[in-house]
């Protein structure tokens, strides 16, 4: 695999190299994130790359998109936020959630929120949009959801799989 052939948001998700990248730690083994000094946005890997451009805040991305998005990010932030820390960084292309690296984000499509995530294994599903693709011994997997109803206990259980995923 040719990492410059992917998506521009799977390189964002799995890093450049198309593995899970290495995460700094402290000496007690706690993962650190890296700051961008011209951006401010936080990293997994330092000097991460990435498109240099500041993180919105909540009501700034809010401001310009469908209001069906608000909904959909308040029930899938409740439930990942409910597990455990979780960074939220809205950028103009969509929301990432973050604990070491991004593990799942929203992007807003003409008539849905794409949602995607990671997982141990390959989803066969008919919610899933896409057709999953292996990265680093991890599947990437995206669901379509057009309100905030659609985030049901399934969805639910695949974000608590992807959250366990990246903590492990």
């Amino acid at each position: 695999m040719d990492p410059h052939d992917l998506e521009p948001s799977l390189v964002e998700l799995i890093g450049a190299c198309g593995h899970r990248p290495t995460l700094p730690r402290r000496e007690d083994g706690e993962v650190t994130r890296w700051t961008c000094p011209e951006c401010g946005r936080e990293f997994g890997r330092t000097r991460q790359g990435h498109e240099c451009a500041p993180a919105l805040t909540l009501d700034e991305y809010f401001s310009t998109g469908p209001e069906r998005e608000r909904p959909i990010f308040e029930a899938v932030h409740a439930h990942l936020s409910a597990l455990g820390d979780v960074h939220v960084e809205p950028v103009s292309v969509g929301i990432f959630f973050k604990v070491h690296t991004t593990f799942a984000q929203l992007r807003p499509m003409t008539k849905w929120v794409a949602l995607s995530f990671f997982s141990p294994q390959r989803i066969d599903h008919a919610r899933i949009s896409r057709k999953p693709a292996e990265y680093g011994g991890r599947w990437h997997h995206v669901v379509n959801l057009a309100d905030a109803d659609e985030v049901d206990d399934l969805v639910l259980g695949w974000l608590t799989e992807a959250y366990a995923l990246e903590v492990s």
